[in-house]
């Protein structure tokens, strides 16, 4: 099949044309990939500001595909369907955190794109106890941005759920589809882009947002709860300043510049900062069932896969309006 690698941290992904698609194990599943979104969390990996313990490595984690073979043990799947691969690849099943219903924090967990290879490929092998069924009234690209941006936004947005006032600090790709979700509850969101970024808080308000502006300015009324997407540590105390008493605010992204330090009475009054690590597969089924009855609508721009470190390149400065997602050639043949 035919790949997008990435060899080193910091260099571009290189195509592979002859890449070995891995032999299946019991519980896998092949998988002809549709579609792949381009997430944050890519850049980071490229970037280097993640470890990644396994290169070469196929990146992508918002796997829209569908099945080709199947592995011995595999009963849920037949050859055909289609499905969404996320974040969390794997777990161990037996540890505290799997058995109480947080596998997202299992010390042995692993996950699509940085520890097995995931969808920046014609061909993805993904465990089918870790896959989801996808609505089909969702097509196939704009179902992608749903497998990671939209269902961490929505687990993001879980922790501020009583508020009525809500920040997202950072306009991409979770935070236009985590806008749709709190207003689908009758929350008011304000957004927050980077400074003099007109087209993006113009964006935002067409998105549902009531107010728009720069991470640098004060929002028209104090926060509720606050969820910062964008990968900025000094976002943290200019959201705790603007947050009522007893407020949350949620660092949702995977990589997060240093925070500054900040003076106590900012934290006083019984605010919460807390993060959000990576997602349950009841985080995603839930998410994709509420995503179908909103109904949430992506924005995307479509790249060919050989285009991938152009799209993440415009995903890095902030050129892509919502998501970016990568294409197969030969999904217009499967």
């Amino acid at each position: 099949m035919r790949a997008m690698i990435l060899r080193h941290p910091r260099a571009p992904l290189e195509v592979e044309s002859g890449r070995a698609v891995r032999a299946l194990g019991p519980d896998d599943l092949s998988i002809r990939v549709l579609a792949c979104g381009v997430c944050r969390t890519d850049v980071h990996e490229v970037d280097g500001d993640l470890i990644v313990p396994k290169l070469p490595i196929v990146p992508g984690h918002e796997i829209v595909g569908r099945v080709e073979a199947l592995g011995a043990a595999v009963e849920r799947w037949r050859v055909g369907d289609r499905l969404g691969v996320s974040w969390l690849a794997s777990t161990c099943g037996v540890c505290d955190f799997c058995r109480s219903g947080r596998e997202n924090l299992c010390d042995r967990g692993r996950f699509t794109g940085l520890d097995v290879d995931g969808g920046y490929a014609e061909v993805a092998v993904a465990d089918g106890r870790f896959c989801f069924p996808l609505p089909p009234s969702i097509p196939d690209v704009a179902a992608a941005p749903l497998l990671c941006a939209g269902a961490i936004g929505y687990r993001a947005l879980r922790f501020v759920s009583e508020g009525q006032r809500i920040g997202l600090y950072g306009f991409g790709a979770a935070a236009h589809i985590a806008v749709q979700v709190a207003r689908h509850r009758g929350q008011e969101v304000f957004a927050f882009t980077r400074p003099g970024d007109r087209a993006g808080q113009e964006f935002a308000l067409r998105m549902g947002a009531s107010w728009a502006g720069g991470s640098d300015a004060a929002p028209p009324d104090l926060l509720d709860g606050a969820v910062i997407f964008a990968p900025v540590g000094e976002l943290i105390p200019k959201a705790l300043a603007s947050t009522v008493k007893g407020g949350t605010v949620v660092a949702a992204g995977i990589h997060l510049s240093d925070v500054p330090s900040f003076p106590y009475r900012l934290l006083w009054d019984e605010r919460v900062v807390r993060s959000v690590a990576n997602l349950t597969r009841a985080d995603a089924a839930e998410y994709l069932a509420l995503a179908e009855q909103i109904p949430i609508r992506t924005t995307t721009t479509s790249f060919p896969l050989r285009e991938a470190n152009e799209a993440l390149a415009r995903l890095r400065s902030g050129q892509i309006e919502g998501a970016a997602v990568l294409v197969p050639e030969s999904a217009g043949r499967a």
